[in-house]
């Protein structure tokens, strides 16, 4: 196992499948399956989601709301992402807990990095939702915050793609694949893979990302064991 602890990022979007809006059971069982497999290999898994399937703060900004009004639904976007996978990973037997920025004691823990940690520590997934509890700052952000604070060894970043490319592969089919990145190169070739506070943070703290494509069975395992799946930037 190359990887003990990790963090991965999943974008609202990757749970709405086929679906236009909203969340597809059958995708968040799928992701549910993939999780299970490298936490039942020893794995200790940290989880954030955004939550741009339901709600999304920027977009609800460009359209007259209040920016932090709508930054705050989006959080809660993020957390009824949450539940839904924490459900989905009990499903599978799969001991879960979901911790949010935001107090919602009914449902969540509230953040406690050293809890979190003891949850990780006992082969528990752990999802973080609510992003930062701040406004204006995005999920890539919370993202690498959290994997920084709770000591992840990578940040694994689940798209529909396969990795970096030069250029959008879904709208140019000759774009070039790139297996692995220096975080100096990104910036140099005006690569956009994460938000540009989360991407500073991630190099100031040497914190690797892989960007891989999440919806391929067996992508996640294969990560875990050491495999060249997807792209890898690194210092």
């Amino acid at each position: 196992m190359k990887y003990k602890r990790i963090l991965l990022k999943l974008s609202g979007e990757a749970l709405m499948g086929q679906q236009q809006h909203g969340i597809d059971p059958v995708r968040l069982n799928d992701y549910a399956v993939e999780i299970k497999k490298i936490q039942e290999a020893g794995t200790e898994i940290a989880i954030v989601i955004g939550g741009g399937n339901i709600f999304r703060g920027v977009s609800g900004a460009s359209k007259g709301m209040d920016r932090v009004q709508a930054d705050y639904m989006g959080m809660l976007a993020t957390v009824i992402n949450g539940l839904a996978l924490q459900s989905a990973l009990e499903n599978q037997d799969v001991p879960t807990r979901l911790q949010t920025a935001i107090k919602i004691e009914a449902i969540a823990e509230p953040f406690i990095r050293r809890r979190a940690t003891r949850h990780l520590e006992k082969g528990r997934v752990v999802i973080f939702g609510s992003g930062t509890g701040n406004p204006y700052f995005t999920t890539d952000s919370a993202a690498v915050l959290r994997a920084i604070e709770i000591n992840a060894d990578v940040i694994l970043k689940g798209t529909r793609v396969d990795g970096i490319y030069n250029e959008d592969p879904e709208k140019n089919k000759s774009a070039v694949k790139f297996d692995s990145l220096t975080f100096d190169e990104v910036l140099k070739k005006g690569l956009q893979i994460m938000d540009t506070t989360a991407f500073t943070l991630s190099q100031e703290n040497n914190l690797p990302i892989i960007v891989f494509d999440m919806n391929t069975k067996g992508n996640l395992s294969r990560i875990i064991s050491g495999e060249n799946i997807g792209t890898r930037v690194d210092i």
